[in-house]
Formats: C-alpha cells, sequence, structure tokens
C-alpha cells in the first residue's frame, strides 16, 4: 500500500522548465541533471515496490525534523515489526572505496559518501519515532538501481543492494512476517502529519519574463514547436506532434509554475506560447480548464 505517493519536486520542475528556455549556469545544469537523474531512479525503485503485499506501508519523500535538523527519506517502507528505509542510487559507472572514502572511476574523484547520508538519517529518524512514541528496529539500505554501477572494494557487511542482487532483496521483503496493521498506519499518519510541504533548501537561479525564450517547447526533445495543421503543432527536430490545445495547456503550467505571482491572462498566454495560438484559441482553453475572474481587460484566471 502506498500511503504517500512520489511527487517530482518542485526544484526539477523549475529548473526543467527553464531549461528550455534560457542557457542554465554550468552549476545549475549540473544540478538539474543530477535531479533529472536521481528522480528517474526513484521512480524505478518504486516500480520494482509494486508487487510487495498489501500489508506493506510505502511512504515516499519525506521532509521530516527532529531537534531543529531537517532531513529527506527517499522510501520509508513500514513491513511487519520494522522500518524500512532506502536511499535509491542512480550512480553509474564504475566507483571504488578506499578507507571509508568513495570514488569515481576512472579519474579517481572522491564523491560524498552515501553511508554517511544514510546513517544521519537514520540517527534522526530514531530520534523522530521516540517523539512520538514509537519503538520499531530500523533497517537502512542504499539501493544502487542502475544496472551499468560497479563498486569496487566494498566491505562484505556494507548496507547497500546492488542491482544484481535486487531481486533476491525484494523476494525477502515479501516473506517479512506481518505485524498489526492498526498501529502501522498509526505511525505512516503521524509521519505524513509531521512532514513538510515545501523544501526549504530549494535552489534555483533567478530568472525573470522577458529573458526566457517564448514559444512552445517539444515535450519530447525541447525543441520548439511550430504550427502544422488541423489543429496539431509539429517538432522539426523530432518530429512529434501534439495537439495545439494540449501543447498550449502545458505552457499554461509552464508559466504558472515559474511565474506564481503573475496573473494568467489571454493576452500573457499568447505572449508566453510566441503566438503560436491565436487570442480566440487560447482563451477557449482557459475557460475549458481554468476558472475565470473579472471581466473584460482585467479578467484573468485561476486554477479551479
Amino acid at each position: 500500500m502506498i500511503n504517500k505517493l512520489r511527487i517530482e519536486p518542485k526544484e526539477l520542475e523549475i529548473l526543467r522548465f527553464l531549461s528550455r528556455r534560457l542557457k542554465l549556469p554550468l552549476k545549475n545544469e549540473k544540478q538539474y541533471l543530477h535531479l533529472e537523474k536521481g528522480y528517474a531512479g526513484e521512480q524505478h525503485f518504486d516500480r520494482e515496490l509494486q508487487d510487495l503485499p498489501d500489508s506493506c506501508i510505502i511512504l515516499n519523500d519525506l521532509l521530516l525534523e527532529n531537534s531543529n535538523t531537517h532531513f529527506q527519506i527517499d522510501t520509508l517502507l513500514i513491513a511487519g515489526s520494522t522500518l524500512f528505509v532506502f536511499e535509491v542510487k542512480n550512480y553509474e559507472g564504475d566507483y571504488c572505496i578506499e578507507n571509508e572514502r568513495w570514488y569515481s572511476l576512472p579519474s579517481k574523484t572522491e564523491i560524498k559518501n552515501p553511508l554517511l547520508q544514510l546513517q544521519r538519517c537514520e540517527t534522526l529518524l530514531r530520534g523522530l519515532l521516540k517523539e512520538l512514541g514509537f519503538h520499531l528496529p530500523i533497517k537502512s539500505h542504499l539501493i544502487f538501481i542502475n544496472p551499468g554501477f560497479q563498486l569496487y572494494q566494498a566491505p562484505l557487511n556494507i548496507s547497500a543492494v546492488f542491482p544484481s542482487q535486487l531481486k533476491r532483496f525484494l523476494t525477502k521483503l515479501k516473506n517479512t512476517p506481518t505485524a498489526a496493521k492498526s498501529r502501522n498506519m498509526k505511525l505512516a499518519e503521524q509521519l505524513n502529519a509531521r512532514c513538510m510541504k515545501e523544501n526549504p533548501y530549494i535552489r534555483i537561479p533567478e530568472y525573470n519574463y522577458a529573458q526566457l525564450r517564448k514559444g512552445i517547447p517539444c515535450d519530447s526533445c525541447s525543441s520548439f514547436l511550430t504550427p502544422f495543421t488541423q489543429g496539431y503543432l509539429t517538432c522539426g527536430e523530432c518530429g512529434l506532434k501534439e495537439k495545439a490545445d494540449t501543447a498550449i495547456l502545458r505552457c499554461v503550467n509552464e508559466f504558472r509554475v515559474l511565474f506564481p505571482d503573475r496573473k494568467i491572462t489571454t493576452n500573457t498566454i499568447v505572449d508566453w506560447c510566441g503566438g503560436v495560438g491565436s487570442g480566440k484559441t487560447v482563451r477557449r482553453i482557459l475557460v475549458r480548464n481554468y476558472e475565470k475572474k473579472g471581466r473584460g481587460k482585467a479578467s484573468y484566471y485561476q486554477r479551479r
């Protein structure tokens, strides 16, 4: 049972939209690619957990606080009388461990030790459980989800599940003895209630409306669509064809996410879409999908 669904991080969503309309600074470009790959790895792991019995409770993307310290859990599984904490890593390529330090190969560039992050998370979670009045054992694991990952010189007792071990590990989880589900549901509800709604550490570059390219980016390759025929738009790069209504509505959502404090008006969306849709077309789409406020030139649209 999935008690808390995984939602795409707001930081990733904003950076993806920005990357289509301007040249991101190098550090933000790396940040965006890192988040994109990490989210893909988490989704992969979510699919692997789908066959677990209904007695298991899955909580995704928990952003919690204990002792004035924030910590995030990629996936928390309550199975039987045990809490499983999973930190999903979508690393690709060769890595090694030397003297408890982690390196990527062949350059032997040192990276952050993911085990330290996992241990910190477990310690803070244990403190929060005590505060809530629960005393369940915690088992923490790094999940290396990418089949192209290889770690050399790893200790035998490392708290990790490697790609070749994942199927066997999931089989063991399926056979976890059941426990009082009412107690586990109570814990899940309390953790959900303590979960922060917004990430206070979101990092995005400064931007403004004028500097962003106007038009409708392709949802496949991010090139910009051009008018086609019979209500369709087409991508000159990958050949994707998309209904104009769908593409314009997608752009309205982009605008709403990137500029949450600006009003959504017909003229604004016509300009945002680079003039691809007429005012009449944009107005029809907004009326169907948003709630109209005001009248005449002062009218604007809000989400229902």
